[in-house]
């Protein structure tokens, strides 16, 4: 599960520190960076899931395209370095063997892991060129132990280790210097080739690679519903950046027998747990995936109507049933233990379905053991969340509220004070709009005509 993160330098932001919960809500205005911390994190998948092992960050690619260096940098400003942290926390603890020691001895164990790297513009140096993001620095920190690697100019990169007894020891024969970290996160093979003691180096790497492998991620613009769907060949990781493998997943699901908590928390049959939910959001009745012939390799997705009580296909139902569809199904489809990051999950949705979908989102982390990351403006799913902490059915500590705003052009993170009874103590102004304002003004509006009147 993600801890913490930080940025320095990335887009709108010049500073950012986000600690994560089990769900965490990103809020605030247009263009104040909300969706800049999300594409940091996807910008770190991309990097991770990229084939070229020589591109140190993927700035172009499935998730984004961030363009150039200059284009990504805070202000513009290619002199500024990109300064990142993570910090996650593994399910099991991981153990880092010392190969000098007795069998089974470790040089330090722990389940915490920290990842810190730093990036500048593309420069020179003797030999070796760089174009794109160079990566100047990476760090490794789990149990008090540093494991570092860093440019000492005009040498090379040196890899170190701190706050621990341990250190690298180098191989006889190899007195060269390391080139600088792979893709950002992970250190060259030269290192463990270098020095005879280095291998545990890529356990720490496989950690951080199995925690960004668990991040799923769906965007704010989701595909528009078909009256009927041709089934993909292969299971599918996830329902896809705009919903568009949604069906395929759920007849995945269905195939593999696979059962997810509906509204009540008891297992049911994939299909029947997402219809529970659509139905606790007050959308349909029920729900269904069926082959619109046998044999025709064609599948439609159903619904039974709550005004009419008639089974249509998801074209002939509100619009917004079908831009939620996918939020549920992948809350209920990624692994269990999984992070998953949705961008405004409540479009399209009438404001009780919004404050429904805020109970999906809690029932779902809790029963799956997931951590969710919402990036909303809705004000009706922010409000069902204060209510859930009040009715001691959701903690404080597990829900991490942020508003975010813009001030002369860099974007500002304001943790919110959400106190065990769901209040928020620090409530920004103009936070969700001004409902009260508008109220006063449209009544001193009457009162002003109706004494014109008299």
């Amino acid at each position: 599960m993600l801890d913490r993160m930080t940025i320095a330098n990335f887009k709108s932001w010049g500073q950012a520190d986000l600690r994560f919960g089990r769900i965490t809500g990103l809020f605030g205005t247009n263009s104040s960076g909300k969706s800049s911390l999300i594409q940091f994190l996807l910008l770190l998948k991309q990097t991770r899931e990229a084939t070229d092992n020589n591109v140190e960050l993927a700035l172009n690619g499935l998730y984004l395209r961030l363009g150039d260096f200059a284009a990504m940098i805070h202000t513009h400003d290619d002199a500024l370095r990109l300064q990142w942290g993570l910090t996650f926390t593994r399910p099991a603890e991981l153990a880092l063997p010392d190969p000098a020691a007795a069998p089974g001895a470790t040089i330090v164990r722990g389940r915490q892991v920290s990842v810190r790297g730093s990036a500048s513009a593309s420069v020179s140096r003797e030999s070796l060129m760089s174009f794109g993001p160079f990566a100047e620095e990476l760090e490794y920190v789990i149990g008090g132990a540093r494991f570092q690697l860093a440019l000492r100019q005009p040498m090379g990169f040196e890899l170190s280790a701190s706050g621990t007894s341990f250190q690298f020891q180098r191989t006889p024969g190899r007195p060269w210097h390391l080139p600088g970290p792979v893709k950002s996160y992970a250190f060259p093979d030269q290192a463990r080739t270098y020095f005879q003691n280095a291998a545990f180096l890529s356990d720490l790497e496989l950690a951080f690679e199995e925690q960004i492998d668990q991040v799923f991620y769906l965007g704010p613009l989701r595909e528009f519903p078909q009256r009927d769907y041709v089934r993909a060949p292969s299971r599918p990781r996830d329902v896809g950046q705009r919903g568009e493998r949604a069906i395929d997943a759920i007849l995945a699901a269905t195939s593999e027998g696979l059962q997810s908590p509906g509204a009540d928390g008891r297992q049911q049959s994939f299909q029947e747990a997402i219809g529970d939910w659509l139905h606790a959001m007050g959308l349909i009745e029920a729900f269904t995936v069926c082959e619109t012939a046998r044999g025709s390799g064609r599948w439609e997705a159903l619904m039974l109507t709550r005004q009419s009580h008639i089974t249509v296909p998801l074209t002939d139902v509100g619009f917004g049933v079908s831009q939620v569809l996918p939020v549920i199904t992948l809350l209920l489809y990624v692994p269990e233990g999984s992070t998953v990051i949705l961008e405004q999950p409540e479009i399209h949705l009438h404001p009780l379905a919004q404050a429904e979908l805020a109970d999906v989102i809690i029932n779902t982390a809790r029963n799956r053991n997931l951590q969710v990351i919402v990036e909303s403006h809705s004000e009706h799913l922010l409000l069902r969340l204060q209510r859930r902490v009040a009715e001691a059915s959701l903690s404080a500590d597990d829900c991490k509220l942020y508003f975010c705003r813009s001030a002369d052009g860099e974007s500002l993170l304001e943790p919110l004070a959400l106190d065990e009874y769901g209040n928020i103590g620090n409530w920004p102004e103009h936070f969700m709009g001004d409902a009260f304002g508008e109220t006063y003004a449209a009544e001193k509006a009457r009162l002003i005509r109706m004494a014109a009147a008299q």
